[in-house]
């Protein structure tokens, strides 16, 4: 089994997206008992709520419900989940800093930023937080979301040798 940690902030905005974009996508391709997500916020401000409503009525335009309760990363989920993917370059130094800590070691092959996946990006390293912003900005994300979480797909498949099928849901 391959586990995927998104991580960001609070954890009710752009990780329980990037988690149930990546889920529906490991899915479309009957990967769901190969590949599991989850997600974390380097805060624990929000513990236990469900993502913020405007995130959850952008996810439901687009057919996806998000019932993730928020949890703060632990120590824990460094020897629980293979790959750990950041949301900005403040949440991936909280889980580099967390590794380090936790493991004596510094490792670049299972701490990702989201957008090393994007194809549409050029300079920009980060999603941006939409939690002060507007709907438009919600649906940035959500898009940043599904284009980038297409390739950790593809780069998880290549890197494990996995292999893709149609699931019964894709074919409906």
């Amino acid at each position: 089994m391959i586990n995927v940690l998104f991580v960001c902030y609070g954890n009710i905005c752009r990780s329980p997206v990037a988690e149930g974009v990546f889920r529906m996508l490991i899915d479309e391709v009957g990967l769901g008992e190969q590949v599991q997500a989850d997600s974390a916020g380097t805060a624990s401000f929000h513990i236990g709520q469900l993502p913020d409503r405007r995130t959850r009525e952008n996810a439901l335009e687009h057919g996806l419900t998000l019932t993730h309760r928020a949890r703060r990363l632990i120590g824990e989920d460094l020897a629980r989940f293979d790959y750990f993917v950041a949301m900005d370059e403040t949440n991936l130094e909280a889980i580099e800093k967390l590794n380090y800590r936790s493991t004596g070691l510094y490792t670049t092959d299972t701490i990702f930023l989201l957008r090393e996946f994007d194809p549409d990006v050029s300079d920009q390293p980060n999603v941006p937080d939409p939690y002060y912003e507007g709907p438009d900005v919600f649906e940035e994300v959500y898009q940043i979301c599904l284009r980038c979480c297409r390739q950790l797909r593809t780069y998880l498949v290549q890197q494990h040798s996995l292999k893709e099928r149609e699931s019964e849901r894709a074919k409906e």
